[in-house]
């Protein structure tokens, strides 16, 4: 027998999950978080419902917001809920769900005047967003980028944002003409130096309305960084049926995840925050060794298995971890080329860390998938493979196996895999990564001409010769076949 998820059913749903044993009666918002997807609700809000389990903290219950229509459809199914998910957490040798229930509200989306003064709120200590690494209006420096059509438009018009930047700048604006002090500003994405890059959108973006309110915010408000990691798939019928059949929960947007979770923070909330340390996360005074890890690690691991796989018609990641071929290019390419010039992190072993990834990349019972890996990489690319490539090229040092991910990225760019099979892609600027992958099958060169991508990187002669030839190799042997020249050393231009 299955019970429809609500706050009445969860005496049913405690017969097969783990239900919060605090009143929802008894939380009161703290928090504003912008982009409630899988991610934030497998992550930042189980630390929260951890917290609350054990009676602390209640005053930090956190308030959604967003401003796309996904955001909106996110409402829709969870306000019909009480705003209740239930979690699966998939490990190799158990599968245990869990109804969590830190939020209590989402704000109306499009609705810019019920958010702002929601971040007005003396109650809001700290505004939170998963947002993607697209989101931050940043280019391949990682520099802010204030021409984007988006960001332009609010800095024209303060008092009617559209962007989570804008609303940022005009919560604050409010709180600062009614007297109450800032909230904190916490980034929960995969994005290096999360909290400098979001100190300089709002700050940027404040800057174009006006330069004096944007340098009041940067001396009132804090933006922490952290690295948040916790490896979430998108949630499809597979994962609706699974919560329905084997835990008896009809959940309209379950979400299913690893049972590894992590996350390291700069303790920088004047504002006050949630004792977060209670329940596992690592509040340190320096994130950058930690993020530098997971996001060259990590996130370079799945940017770099993402488009062999497709082109060998994977799809699966843990199918993809299976593959003689393909597991062995992540460890030689880690190995070799990543982990090598990644500085020292406190009371780690990076060799033993890159074990963990390969343990969880092969975990079967998430489902995580390659075209959730391969989607958005006009932004991953940027920030988690080419900045190995430059860090390498500066030292003096080849580029082998970075030079053939890149040329793997542009040959799925193609649109077809190597068996013909079409490739449905998800990515913002698909159109213009596909035309410049055409041209390229012919004229290696036209990839790297995307500047906004590959930034300086391009330039490198060495870089320039690699890439091209791995794409040459790969259109005239194929990625099985090139995977293996590159194992046995041989995918290297005399």
């Amino acid at each position: 027998m299955t019970c429809k998820l609500s706050l009445a059913t969860l005496d049913q749903a405690k017969a097969t999950a783990q239900v919060p044993s605090y009143m929802r009666s008894d939380l009161s918002a703290g928090i504003v978080h912008f982009g409630v997807g899988n991610f934030h609700r497998a992550h930042q809000a189980i630390y929260l419902d951890d917290l609350f389990n054990t009676g602390a903290d209640h005053d930090f219950a956190i308030i959604g917001a967003g401003v796309l229509p996904s955001d909106a459809v996110m409402r829709e199914k969870l306000a019909d809920q009480d705003f209740l998910t239930t979690v699966v957490e998939q490990d190799n040798n158990r599968t245990g769900a869990r109804v969590t229930g830190p939020m209590i509200d989402i704000l109306p989306v499009g609705d810019a005047k019920a958010i702002i003064e929601a971040l007005a709120d003396p109650k809001i200590r700290i505004v939170s967003m998963t947002i993607t690494e697209g989101g931050y209006f940043i280019d391949a420096s990682g520099a802010f980028n204030p021409q984007h059509p988006a960001i332009a438009e609010d800095g024209k018009s303060p008092a009617a944002p559209k962007t989570v930047f804008g609303l940022i700048v005009a919560g604050l604006r409010a709180r600062r003409d009614r007297g109450i002090p800032a909230f904190t500003v916490m980034s929960c994405d995969n994005i290096p130096h999360n909290g400098k890059v979001t100190k300089n959108a709002v700050v940027g973006l404040a800057a174009l309305s006006d330069p004096a309110f944007a340098t009041w915010i940067g001396e009132n408000v804090s933006f922490p960084n952290s690295m948040v990691d916790r490896i979430t798939p998108a949630t499809g019928d597979r994962e609706r049926s699974i919560a329905r059949d084997d835990f008896g929960i009809e959940d309209n947007w379950p979400v299913f995840c690893e049972e590894f979770k992590q996350w390291v923070m700069e303790d920088n909330f004047p504002a006050g925050r949630p004792a977060l340390e209670k329940v596992g996360v690592q509040f340190v005074s320096d994130v950058a060794p930690y993020e530098h890890m997971k996001i060259r690690i990590l996130n370079g691991g799945h940017a770099a298995i993402a488009y062999p796989a497709a082109l060998l018609d994977v799809h699966f990641v843990h199918e993809a971890m299976e593959h003689p071929l393909i597991r062995a290019f992540l460890a030689k390419l880690e190995k070799e080329e990543i982990i090598p010039i990644i500085p020292p992190v406190p009371d780690t072993n990076l060799n033993e860390y890159f074990e963990l990834i390969e343990r969880r990349f092969l975990n079967p019972k998430i489902g995580d998938t390659i075209p959730r890996l391969a989607q958005d990489g006009s932004n991953r690319q940027p920030k988690f493979i080419l900045p190995s490539t430059s860090d390498r090229l500066a030292q003096g040092l080849d580029i082998v196996g970075l030079s053939l991910v890149s040329a793997l990225w542009c040959r799925y760019f193609y649109g077809t895999s190597d068996s013909g099979k079409q490739i449905v892609f998800n990515d913002a600027s698909a159109e213009r990564l596909q035309a410049a992958a055409i041209k390229a099958k012919d004229d290696p060169m036209a990839f790297l001409a995307l500047s906004d991508i590959f930034g300086d990187v391009a330039d490198s002669d060495l870089f320039r010769k690699r890439f091209a030839h791995a794409l040459k190799t790969l259109w005239h042997q194929g990625t099985a076949k090139t995977l293996q020249l590159y194992l046995d050393d041989k995918l290297i231009e005399s």
